[in-house]
């Protein structure tokens, strides 16, 4: 008897194991969560309808799914800010392959991916080959990417009448967004690739610490080649169902889908300076956001003004992941 209480004693409950690690690291943003999905149920009586709960779903799975590549890129002390150039490419890509080339749609999306990947990888080998800046390298790869856009399309929307092309972006199994049911998919197989495989650890390793990490016989460069690879897969099936939605390929459409991407992360209590973050953290993020722009066209806020209002959220979770910092690195 007294070893079975002794083992029982020694077994971490699943709360001081699992809950309580979580709330420490995502609390702030989970109750920021809660207090604005409160906030905007009073302000506007239209935002706890089906429909409108319906649509918030479906105009975040595209955040959510661009934000599950970003945490990963985070993580390792990255940043990519061509995902907006990779939506645009990769969406025209495949409207073209089914307009202009008379390809298959299953073709057009195994085009638009490896596509994505491949820029992904490009990005990835200049980054860890080269040891240049992050920034610099994606900002560089955005010029690129958008010229490559409007060269193919001459600067035009490539418009797509096909049912099964906006199938993906519109249609539905049963009552739930097909957007939808992808971005479930996407973020619960992103959250076992981060927390319950060799991957998941040798990223986390490498944001920490890449010297230490490549001692302990981590392949660091390969590493940071699979997480871009990875980030530009989920982008071009972003730009898939986006251009789904839209029944169109346009060389525009994914501006400044990257700052609500790297939003949702940083509000979701991933590092900027690398080597921790968690899928789920990065969904309460992309809640924010979403709420909170779905909330404000309820309300009537001007889009120049939502611009404002993001920024300084983006600024404030900025600030109190700082403080964290500070707090985990005094103690």
């Amino acid at each position: 008897m007294s070893s079975i209480t002794k083992k029982e004693e020694n077994t971490p409950s699943t709360f001081k194991s699992k809950v309580l690690p979580f709330l420490r690291e995502q609390g702030s943003a989970a109750a920021g969560l809660i207090i604005l999905f409160v906030i905007m149920s009073v302000a506007s009586s239209n935002f706890l309808t089906m429909d409108n709960l319906v649509n918030v779903m479906r105009q975040i799975s595209i955040n959510a799914i661009l934000a599950v590549g970003m945490t990963f890129v985070i993580i390792t002390a990255g940043i990519d800010l061509s995902v907006g150039a990779v939506i645009a490419l990769t969406g025209t890509l495949w409207a073209a392959t089914v307009v202009n080339y008379n390809m298959p749609i299953w073709v057009g999306i195994i085009l638009a991916l490896c596509i994505g990947g491949l820029l992904g990888v490009v990005k990835g080998l200049i980054i860890s080959t080269q040891k240049l800046p992050p920034f610099i390298v994606t900002l560089a790869m955005l010029t690129i990417i958008s010229g490559l856009s409007f060269v193919f399309t001459g600067g035009r929307p490539i418009s797509v009448n096909t049912d099964a092309f906006k199938m993906i972006g519109r249609g539905y199994i049963g009552p739930i967004p097909i957007p939808v049911i992808i971005m479930i998919v996407v973020v619960i197989a992103g959250h076992y690739l981060l927390k319950k495989t060799s991957f998941g650890r040798h990223v986390l390793a490498v944001g920490g610490n890449p010297e230490a990490a490549r001692l302990c016989g981590v392949k660091v460069t390969s590493v940071i080649v699979k997480v871009y690879a990875l980030a530009g897969v989920l982008t071009a099936l972003a730009g898939i169902i986006l251009s789904s939605r839209l029944a169109s390929g346009s060389p525009t459409v994914g501006d400044g889908a990257e700052l609500d991407a790297i939003a949702a992360v940083v509000l979701g209590g991933t590092n900027m300076m690398g080597g921790s973050g968690s899928i789920l953290g990065t969904c309460i993020g992309v809640g924010i956001i979403g709420i909170l722009g779905n909330g404000l066209n309820l309300l009537g806020v001007s889009s120049y003004n939502q611009m404002i209002i993001k920024g300084l959220v983006m600024l404030f979770a900025i600030w109190i992941n700082n403080l964290k910092l500070k707090k985990a690195n005094s103690n």
